[in-house]
């Protein structure tokens, strides 16, 4: 985990649910030259399209009905830390679109907005989904998926994995 930690690259975490992939996002974000930044969750399959693209990237006073006054995005929030997106692969073709384009060049747009931010933001997202067959399909951007899996991580299920059972009966043992 100490080199994933310590590298600047993106991280795709790839794992069944309930694995403990936010842990490890975790994990590598208090263990990273990043720590003191913030870390900034993102659950891109709780939101929808509308929402998820005006939480990540913000939005201006009069973009959308309701929108009564500016509002920061969690990439400005997450700025000089981490960004973790969870079950990325959920996210609309649009906002991997915009995704894409942040993680490229740490360029984006608030919602409704003419001028381009930047941020200094560190990519970690995680996926349930297998992500090749939603290539295939183009349900899921190639390029995006390129661009996230700087580095890869693929957690195996639980029942794979008997050793860590002690330690989260433990931890969970009141």
């Amino acid at each position: 985990l100490h080199p994933v930690a310590q590298s600047k690259s993106t991280v795709l975490i790839e794992g069944e649910s309930g694995t403990g992939k936010e842990l490890i996002a975790m994990a590598i974000h208090q263990n990273s030259p990043r720590r003191l930044g913030p870390f900034i969750k993102v659950n891109c399959a709780a939101l929808a399209e509308g929402i998820l693209e005006s939480e990540l990237f913000g939005h201006v006073k009069g973009a959308f009905t309701g929108a009564i006054s500016d509002k920061k995005g969690r990439f400005e929030l997450a700025h000089k830390g981490t960004i973790f997106l969870d079950e990325i692969g959920e996210a609309s073709a649009a906002t991997q679109a915009k995704l894409l384009r942040v993680i490229e060049s740490g360029m984006f747009y608030r919602l409704g907005g003419t001028t381009a931010l930047k941020t200094n933001t560190r990519v970690i997202a995680a996926t349930n989904l297998e992500l090749a067959p939603a290539i295939r399909e183009r349900k899921f951007r190639e390029d995006l998926y390129y661009r996230l899996y700087g580095l890869g991580i693929h957690i195996p299920p639980i029942s794979e994995r008997f050793e860590d059972l002690l330690h989260l009966t433990a931890a969970f043992a009141v």
